[in-house]
Parts: C-alpha cells; sequence; structure tokens
C-alpha cells in the first residue's frame, strides 16, 4: 500500500472489502501505537527528590546530598549528587531526611480501642460492622500519611459478623477506591476457647448463642487449627496470626500463661507454612514463645515475659520480635480507665518488657518495628522509633526496624524496604537529621506511595471523622 493510499484511506472510496482490511491493517497498529505511547510517557514522568541527606534502609550512616529518581512507580537511580535528567520534574525538600516509606508489622486498622473500656465493649454491640468498616478507612488516611506505607494488619473480629472488614479494606486501597499504605492481612486471627482472641470470654455462658468455632478463629486442637489456617487462607489472609499465650486486653485469661499445646503449635506453623504464609504469634509469655519458636513461627509479637535463655533461642533460630512498645506505653498512660483485672495485667507486662527489649537489644536478636496501633490512635505509629531509642537501640539500627528489617520480615524485602533501583518508589522524607533526633520521624511531612504523592505539607487534620463512641474488640 503506498503512501499516499494511506493516507487518503479514511475518505477513498471503498471498491472492495479488501480494500477495508488492507487499510486496516495498516492504520490501527498505528494508531494503538500512537494511543500506547502517550499513556506510557504519561504514566513514566520522571520525577526527582532532593534532600539533604538520604537513608537508603540498610547502611550505617546517613548519605549526605541525596537524590532518589523515580519514574512511574520505580526506583530509577539513587544516591549522593546523581545526575538529574534534563526533563525531570524536580522537587527539592532542603534540609529534610529522604528514607524508605515506613513500615509496621502490627497494626489493626479497622480496630479503635483508645476509649473508655467499659463504654467501647458496651458500644461494640450497637455499632453496625459496615459503619466500622468506612471509619477504617480514616485509619488507613492516617497511617499512611503518617510516613507508614505498609503495614501487616494483625487481626480484625468483631463480636457476631462474619465479616473480613481487613480484606475489603486492603482491597479497597489496592483498587485505588480508598487512600491508605500496603496492607497485609491476618483475618480474624486463631486462637484457643477461652483464649486471648475468644471475645466470648468474660461473658456469661451462652450470651452469644453458641460457642465460636474454627470460622470465627477460635479452635482446639492440630486438626481444628489447620481447618482454621485453611478457611483464613481462603478468605484472603496474607498471614497467619494466633495468640498462643494470654493478652492484656482480654477479660478471662492470664497475661503470660499458653495457650496452645506443642501439638497444636506445629499444626499451625506446619499449615502455615505449607499454604507460604508467614506465621506471627501475639505472646507475653516465655514458656509459649519458647515453645512457638521452636515450632518455628516467624515472629513473636509482644515478648513482654521472655527470659534471656529464650531470647537466645530467638538469636539461633532467626526469629524476629515485634516489640509493640507504644501500646504498652499508651496503656500505662491511662491504665485507671482499664478494670483492675486488666490493670494488674498491664502493670506486669509493662515491668517486663523493657529489661526484655533491653536484652535483645543486646543479644542482637532480629527486631522489626510494629506498634499495635489501634491500642493507641493510628497515626501515632512513628512514636515506636523513640521509644526503642530509649531503650538502648541506636537510631540509625531503630530506622532499619521500620524499613529493611520489617520488608524482610514480611517477605517483600524484593519489592520495598530500601532506596534502590527497581524498588517500589514508596518513599518519605523528615526534617533534619533523624541520627541525631528520632523525634524526627514523627513529623514526616512528605509521603510518596507508588510513585504518587500522597502529601507534602501539613497533614489532613484529624477532624471528627471517626466519633468517640466507635467500637471495637481489644486487639492485644
Amino acid at each position: 500500500m503506498k503512501i499516499s493510499q494511506r493516507v487518503h484511506c479514511r475518505s477513498r472510496h471503498w471498491t472492495s472489502p479488501s480494500d477495508w482490511r488492507t487499510c486496516v491493517r495498516f492504520v490501527l497498529p498505528a494508531f494503538v501505537f500512537l494511543v500506547c505511547a502517550i499513556s506510557i510517557s504519561a504514566a513514566d514522568q520522571t520525577v526527582v527528590l532532593k534532600a539533604a541527606r538520604l537513608f537508603d534502609g540498610k547502611s550505617k550512616s546517613l548519605i549526605p546530598n541525596g537524590v532518589v529518581v523515580v519514574q512511574g512507580d520505580k526506583i530509577v537511580d539513587v544516591g549522593s549528587n546523581v545526575a538529574i535528567p534534563s526533563d525531570a520534574k524536580v522537587i527539592d525538600l532542603g534540609d529534610m531526611t529522604l528514607s524508605p516509606g515506613f513500615m509496621d508489622a502490627h497494626t489493626h486498622l479497622t480496630l479503635d480501642f483508645t476509649g473508655n473500656f467499659n463504654e467501647k465493649r458496651l458500644k461494640e454491640f450497637q455499632t453496625n460492622v459496615s459503619e466500622m468498616a468506612l471509619i477504617a478507612t480514616t485509619y488507613a488516611r492516617a497511617t499512611l500519611e503518617a510516613g507508614f506505607t505498609t503495614v501487616r494488619d494483625l487481626g480484625s473480629r468483631f463480636v457476631g459478623s462474619p465479616e473480613f472488614v481487613d480484606v475489603a479494606l486492603r482491597n479497597a486501597i489496592n483498587h485505588g477506591i480508598s487512600p491508605g499504605p500496603h496492607m497485609l492481612v491476618a483475618t480474624k486471627g486463631i486462637g484457643a476457647t477461652g483464649g486471648h482472641f475468644d471475645s466470648t470470654g468474660g461473658y456469661r455462658d451462652k450470651l452469644f448463642g453458641r460457642e465460636p468455632d474454627p470460622s470465627e478463629g477460635i479452635a482446639d486442637g492440630p486438626d481444628e487449627i489447620r481447618k482454621a489456617v485453611r478457611f483464613e487462607v481462603k478468605n484472603g489472609a496474607n498471614v497467619i496470626k494466633a495468640a498462643v499465650s494470654g493478652g492484656v486486653l482480654s477479660l478471662a485469661d492470664e497475661v503470660d500463661t499458653p495457650q496452645f499445646t506443642p501439638a497444636e503449635m506445629a499444626a499451625l506453623v506446619d499449615e502455615s507454612h505449607r499454604l507460604r504464609k508467614k506465621v506471627a504469634v501475639h505472646c507475653h509469655g516465655d514458656q509459649a514463645a519458647r515453645e512457638a519458636i521452636e515450632a518455628g513461627v516467624d515472629s513473636i509479637e509482644h515478648g513482654s515475659f521472655m527470659k534471656p535463655e529464650t531470647l537466645q533461642l530467638m538469636k539461633a533460630k532467626g526469629t524476629y520480635l515485634v516489640p509493640t512498645l507504644m501500646a504498652t506505653e499508651y496503656i500505662m498512660g491511662k491504665i485507671d480507665s482499664y478494670p483492675p483485672a486488666l490493670q494488674a495485667k498491664a502493670r506486669a507486662a509493662g515491668a517486663a518488657r523493657s529489661d526484655m527489649f533491653r536484652n535483645a537489644v543486646k543479644m542482637g536478636v532480629k527486631i522489626a518495628l510494629g506498634t499495635d496501633a489501634g491500642v493507641f490512635p493510628h497515626g501515632d505509629n512513628a512514636k515506636e522509633f523513640a521509644l526503642m531509642v530509649g531503650l538502648g537501640m541506636q537510631p540509625i539500627d531503630a530506622l532499619r526496624t521500620g524499613t529493611s528489617n520489617d520488608a524482610d520480615l514480611l517477605g517483600i524485602a524484593q519489592a520495598v524496604g530500601t532506596l534502590e533501583k527497581g524498588k517500589r518508589a514508596d518513599i518519605v522524607a523528615m526534617p533534619g537529621d533523624p541520627t541525631a533526633d528520632i523525634t524526627a520521624t514523627e513529623r514526616v511531612s512528605f509521603v510518596m506511595k507508588d510513585g504518587k504523592i500522597i502529601r507534602n505539607g501539613p497533614v489532613t487534620p484529624r477532624t471528627a471523622a471517626v466519633p468517640d463512641d466507635n467500637i471495637d474488640l481489644p486487639a492485644d
């Protein structure tokens, strides 16, 4: 087909079907190529972030004159005084420090248990789960705007409701319906009858009509635990969470007693790992922690009463500690608002956890940042950094717990956790030098997720979008 024919094919007089087919054969591919080229060009605009310093997520010190080059949703270059493409949009953040987006390995984005304990428990039965789901979107936004671009959400349950609100929230964020961090979710979590995850504990028998079963995460014996794992994976769990010891905010158990047998623990880990899911266990008690570590869990959440011998076993096995210092700190700050039995448990855990954490740091146990957000207000997650530093961790090491260490624990280090070529453009910036003042992590003013700028300036005000009478179950 000659050039003159191609130019005039739209207006020429068609004499046969073959003329139309010939024209389409040449013109349609050219049109598709043009449209795709325009789309790719718009999607892959180059953005360059500059700041006085850069923390790459893995180094022992900050890099001066930090530059990160972003194209689309990926980092294409990073370092000090990197060459800037001529067509790039440059954002000079000045006297700030660029960092990988923060990560929190222990959140409850569908929960808010920060008010009066007894009022929250009562109003739980008055609030529609759909309303709770809508309110949870504000928690997700607050977390993202605080600089946390990825979270592992460890449990979402509502008495009398079969809904998987955390799965719905994760999917809404992934589909661009609602702003929030990347989420790995655990659905309901798995626990024993009468244990920390049994929502009917502390109430009179049969008040809720029947005993909870594996479809609600409550399981007894290895076979039921395997069924519960399979059910949660079937319904969207990215990670398996189990409560293997008592908890602070549950009414009918002691805080440090074991709640799984070794056989049940082995079944939990074996079934989860067969399905390629990592296992995080809520655990305050030393015996339960030791048995969980020996069974091969991936992380111990809280770990308040762990003894040096158990911490040494953690180090040998490579098990992560997720200390959730913020949860204890918040509870102790309002201890009088809890029932007396819970006050006693909180005080015991609070007294033990500081020495446990100091020992873990000294021994070189792997530590990942996790906060138990939901026990305290969402968006305050970064206060965990200062608590770790206050208990003996070096600031640069604390920064790693909330970036590359978390990414390693969550099994997503190939995509996030460090500022490197080819990784996802999840980036934050904080004022000054966080190794000199770790509280700079609490004043993030620039957040980028997937190459898109979430905020560059003041955070969205936390208005009364979340009423004080919202109620959810306690987390930990």
